[in-house]
């Protein structure tokens, strides 16, 4: 078992950065991919970024070049650096390990986070 706890999240005013951690228990998160997903209100939760190896990491074009995923093996944490924020990037944004190579779909991802909100203002 993997439990997850993100932290990070707050207000920003559009154009602000935030940096969100991601502390992982249980097991290494370098057996795993770890990915970030969001859900506004309303909508689907929705895939953000995914990162497996510091060489392999992507993006959904929303937040390509803004969103940076990193991890550190040996803090088992995985961070989210986000610039450059928007009203759009409103949502409460939530942690998953996966298997190796996992996609942007969620399915794929067995351990969750509680989630942290990201609030944007114009």
């Amino acid at each position: 078992q993997v439990q997850l706890v993100e932290s990070g999240g707050g207000l920003v005013q559009a154009g602000g950065s935030l940096r969100l951690s991601c502390a992982a228990s249980g097991r290494t998160i370098s057996g795993y991919t770890m990915g970030w997903f969001r859900q506004a209100p309303g909508k689907e939760r929705e895939f953000v970024a995914a990162v497996w190896s510091p060489a392999y990491t992507y993006y959904a074009d929303s937040v390509k070049g803004r969103f940076t995923i990193s991890r550190d093996n040996a803090k088992n944490t995985v961070y989210l650096q986000m610039n450059s924020l928007k009203p759009d990037d409103t949502a409460v944004y939530y942690c998953a390990a996966g298997p190796i190579g996992a996609s942007s779909r969620s399915e794929v991802y067995h351990y969750w986070g509680q989630g942290t909100q990201v609030t944007v203002s114009s």
